[in-house]
């Protein structure tokens, strides 16, 4: 588990580290003239303020610093600036700012079967240090390679569309926030033991494999087509019937059934007919 550690300021060892190293200069020239234990006492002063730089550490905005000691977790640093810890200690640097993973386009199979092509967007950042540093080998690796097994996963759950399947609840076309919101939960169980958040992830590409998306999309303008056709007949058969009601109630013309017949197969052919109907002058009757 993460423990956040809260080391001392690193300016005072600074400043002692640079007044040892003066004084080692110093003890050096003085012992050159006079005797060999101001050398070593120089060489002394010399050691111990480079063990103690060793112990100084810079931590920029967004950034951490695992520490270990001798194999042991000794606990993070989060906070920025210069401090000081216990020279023996180790220390790992692990970025906390967020980064984007432009996924590449994968050919997967739909829930139904169907080859499309798929790509993500994803915004991560570390969470909790201790799993990235510890958990896992490498822990951006991790994150791409769960992450591309979480979309295949995603795209094997649900159809492409609802040509084939009307009853879907959730397409990946149509589905939106909701494929999203999945796509973010999914990733979210997969890399929370690399101790990795998931701040937003994205499908920014979709679309059916090169082999078959000429025949989808005659499939779809087809599906397009009748469904407008159903809509115009359905709005046709509403006018004549409207049109029958009316000549009916107001008395305008007395029809039997073969001139309803009649009218009713000129006005379809007039309301359903792709191009403007051409007026014929019928100067006999029906029966002529």
């Amino acid at each position: 588990m993460e423990k956040i550690l809260k080391p001392m300021s690193g300016y005072l060892t600074l400043i002692i580290c640079l007044a040892l190293f003066v004084v080692s200069i110093y003890l050096f020239v003085i012992g050159v003239d006079e005797s060999i234990t101001f050398v070593v006492l120089s060489l002394l002063a010399f050691v111990t303020s480079c063990f103690f730089l060793k112990g100084l550490m810079i931590i920029q905005p967004n950034h951490s610093r695992v520490l270990n000691f001798f194999g042991k977790y000794v606990g993070t640093v989060k906070d920025n600036g210069l401090f000081f810890i216990n020279p023996l200690y180790s220390s790992q640097k692990i970025s906390l700012r967020s980064e984007n993973l432009q996924g590449q386009t994968l050919k997967v199979n739909d829930k139904m079967g169907n080859p499309i092509e798929i790509a993500v967007v994803i915004v991560w950042k570390v969470g909790d240090t201790y799993k990235a540093a510890f958990d896992v080998e490498r822990y951006s690796d991790f994150v791409k390679m769960q992450s591309e097994a979480a979309v295949r996963h995603l795209a094997m759950s649900f159809p492409y569309d609802n040509l084939e399947d009307d009853h879907a609840p959730i397409t990946l076309r149509e589905g939106g926030e909701k494929i999203n919101a999945i796509l973010e939960q999914e990733l979210t169980e997969r890399l929370s033991k690399a101790g990795i958040t998931i701040q937003e992830a994205r499908i920014s590409h979709l679309a059916y494999a090169s082999e078959i998306a000429g025949a989808m999309l005659q499939r779809q303008q087809a599906t397009a087509i009748v469904a407008a056709r159903t809509k115009i007949v359905e709005g046709a058969v509403g006018m004549v019937d409207l049109a029958l009601k009316k000549l009916s109630e107001e008395n305008i013309v007395e029809l039997d059934d073969e001139r309803k017949a009649a009218m009713v197969s000129n006005l379809m052919v007039v309301l359903c007919g792709e191009k403007a109907a051409q007026p014929i002058l019928n100067a006999g009757t029906l029966y002529n």
